[in-house]
């Protein structure tokens, strides 16, 4: 399968003297030396990622990562110094101004850490305010800013205005307008990072839920790694600008591939982080009374396993396919994990 976004070698540096900062990494030189050489600031190194239709990608890392310049690359908030952004197969890079405004308005859609909502205008007009961009009537875009509105949870808000929605509403909002511009990409910045845990986790499963109707290629920046494992098909870790290690949420906490990954994997519950599908014995057993999802963490299994020393692990379509077992689970959970790539 061909990429949707395809981030090729993307390096970007901040500072009045970018392309002598470029030579001195090209040439090995690290991230704090150049700074201290050149007073430039190496934002990302080299960051080449591959994300596929339909899926969530989370780019997670510690502040400074440049997990954030990298998402504006993508809508071209910002340029790389060297190094290119292809999105279904056109340059971004070489897009004119009228290009580059349509592929905004009518390929990628992004949502902020704080909000950005219009404090003037109503719930309906900001959730509408993409459509009014774009050019459509007021009849048409209100219709739309509606569905949406009623889809997040906050029908019967359409007149509030941003200050009398809480934090969790107002990212709501936010999300709503996103959704509205109907792009087949969402780009989601720290989106959930400003709002208490209750609301956050809700958000979350709200994102998930959503994501399982509309089928987006999201594009997640968030410094959180619990949030990372529960929200991401994949995950790519940043640290200093350079990417550390890309893979599925188990392969990041069972196999970390350095010891910065190794790290976070150790302060994360990892049954809320493996799938049944990574520790399932496969094969065409008897059906068993208590059957999950292959998708289905193995927190989600602990509860049965009180009353059943099996349970069966079936396919998207319903179909069981394997089997897994308190030892399987147990010991995939207590496993330490190798440091090695």
């Amino acid at each position: 399968m061909s990429a949707v976004i395809d981030i090729r070698e993307v390096t970007k540096i901040f500072g009045r003297s970018p392309e002598r900062a470029l030579a001195l990494l090209r040439a090995g030189r690290g991230k704090q030396e150049i700074q201290a050489e050149t007073g430039n600031v190496v934002g990302l190194d080299r960051v080449s990622l591959s994300i596929e239709a339909g899926e969530i990608y989370v780019v997670m890392g510690l502040s400074g990562s440049g997990k954030s310049t990298l998402i504006r690359h993508v809508n071209r908030l910002v340029d790389p110094t060297s190094g290119g952004i292809v999105v279904h197969g056109v340059d971004v890079m070489a897009m004119d101004a009228a290009g580059l405004r349509a592929y905004r308005r009518n390929t990628v859609s992004m949502v902020f850490q704080r909000f950005g909502l219009l404090p003037h205008r109503s719930v309906l007009d900001n959730v509408a305010f993409g459509l009014e961009v774009r050019g459509l009537g007021r009849a048409e875009r209100e219709t739309a800013a509606r569905r949406w509105i009623e889809t997040v949870g906050l029908a019967g808000y359409e007149r509030s205005r941003p200050r009398q929605l809480s934090g969790g509403e107002q990212q709501r909002v936010g999300l709503a307008r996103a959704l509205a511009m109907d792009t087949p990409i969402l780009l989601m910045d720290e989106a959930f990072s400003a709002l208490d845990p209750l609301n956050r986790a809700q958000m979350q499963d709200e994102l998930l839920a959503l994501q399982r109707r509309l089928h987006k290629t999201i594009l997640f920046i968030t410094h959180d790694f619990d949030e990372a494992l529960k929200l991401g098909t994949r995950i790519a870790v940043l640290r200093d600008g350079a990417v550390e290690q890309v893979g599925r949420p188990e392969e990041i906490v069972l196999r970390p591939a350095t010891a910065h990954v190794a790290a976070f994997a150790r302060h994360v519950g990892r049954a809320r982080a493996v799938p049944l599908a990574a520790v399932m014995e496969r094969g065409a057993f008897a059906p068993y009374p208590a059957r999950l999802p292959a998708t289905a963490r193995c927190e989600d299994a602990l509860a049965l396993f009180a009353a059943h020393a099996w349970i069966g692990v079936d396919d998207a379509d319903g179909a069981q396919v394997g089997r897994v077992g308190v030892g399987s689970v147990l010991e995939a959970l207590a496993q330490p994990g190798s440091t090695e790539p």
